[in-house]
């Protein structure tokens, strides 16, 4: 949003990813900088910048491109909303990967007589992951209540709100042990593995940086972020945003196992029980984080305890994942 007349500069976010050796997926959004400071103190200057990560100029129909870094480029189109997506074949994508599997990737508009100035010289960094082969499992993760106390499961709605929108993202405390659990996972048994970790969350696109950091900040092993449109909300859909990314990842990696970790508070455990009756031999364990409400953790508790096609743990605390996952040598 440009004050007195003088235009922001153009930038371009691009999301973490996840693709193959042989397919290439990227996402991302062209936007105006609207000169957002994630590490601003005080109520106004949250308020501020809250306003501006909903308020934001998309650069709509903007042809950008993306070079691998290999002498290979392509190009796509921002849609209405300035995201962008490619989503297509490729070979040996493998010979990209760094030692933690990640393709880093270089994009920028396309159009080099834009009249408008563009943040770093037009170049802006990528990355998508592609799990190795000697992967012992994957990781899928909820963010909201899983490993971020957001107060979704509270009475006091506000608390919610407090959480996302006027606590900066350095100030926010993750549940306690998560990152280091999440380490180990990623880790393996051996300790030396780099086990893929994908964060999922029905917050929007908008909140993606926000997220990022305080993964960043309480480090937590780096994986793909999946969000979700504004443009989504409200619209009725066939099945729940979270079950769509997870379905996605299952069939993006067939070979692979995966480890699900939610909590007791919303839909985590309805949506990660119908994955595995769908994908029964590819979901290795449920994890749900207990949550402080008689009623719905009496929900959960009669709603798992005649499943039994993957083990589901409820558990109130880190410690307990780690004992579990030792008993059955995920670490």
């Amino acid at each position: 949003m440009a004050l007195f007349g003088k235009k922001d500069k153009l930038q371009i976010i691009s999301f973490q990813t996840y693709g193959t050796e042989k397919h290439l997926y990227l996402r991302g959004r062209a936007l105006e900088d609207e000169r957002i400071d994630l590490a601003e103190k005080g109520f106004f200057n949250l308020l501020k910048n809250t306003w501006k990560r909903f308020e934001t100029d998309e650069i709509k129909h903007a042809e950008v491109k993306v070079d691998l870094g290999d002498a290979r480029s392509l190009t796509t189109k921002t849609d209405n909303h300035g995201y962008y997506l490619i989503d297509e074949a490729r070979d040996d994508l493998s010979e990209l990967t760094n030692s933690e599997g990640w393709v880093n990737f270089e994009i920028s508009y396309a159009d080099m007589n834009l009249k408008r100035e563009v943040l770093h010289q037009n170049r802006f960094p990528g990355e998508m992951l592609i799990p190795a082969q000697t992967s012992d499992f994957g990781v899928i993760s909820d963010i909201d209540d899983t490993i971020l106390h957001t107060g979704v499961v509270s009475s006091i709605k506000w608390r919610v709100l407090i959480n996302t929108f006027f606590t900066r993202a350095i100030s926010r405390k993750p549940l306690e042990g998560t990152a280091e659990l999440y380490h180990l996972l990623h880790r393996g048994k051996s300790g030396n593995n780099a086990n893929p970790i994908f964060y999922v969350s029905h917050s929007p696109w908008n909140l993606y940086r926000y997220l990022e950091l305080f993964l960043q900040t309480n480090n937590f092993p780096k994986g793909p972020i999946l969000l979700r449109s504004m443009a989504s909300f409200g619209k009725k859909t066939e099945k729940p945003h979270k079950q769509h990314e997870i379905l996605n990842i299952l069939k993006t990696y067939p070979k692979l196992s995966f480890l699900l970790f939610g909590d007791c508070g919303e839909k985590d455990a309805d949506i990660y029980i119908d994955v595995a009756k769908k994908y029964p031999k590819q979901v290795k364990a449920i994890y749900l984080r207990s949550v402080n409400d008689v009623r719905r953790m009496t929900r959960i508790r009669d709603l798992v305890k005649s499943f039994e096609l993957a083990p589901i743990l409820i558990v109130d605390n880190s410690q307990e994942v780690i004992e579990h996952a030792k008993i059955n040598q995920f670490i």
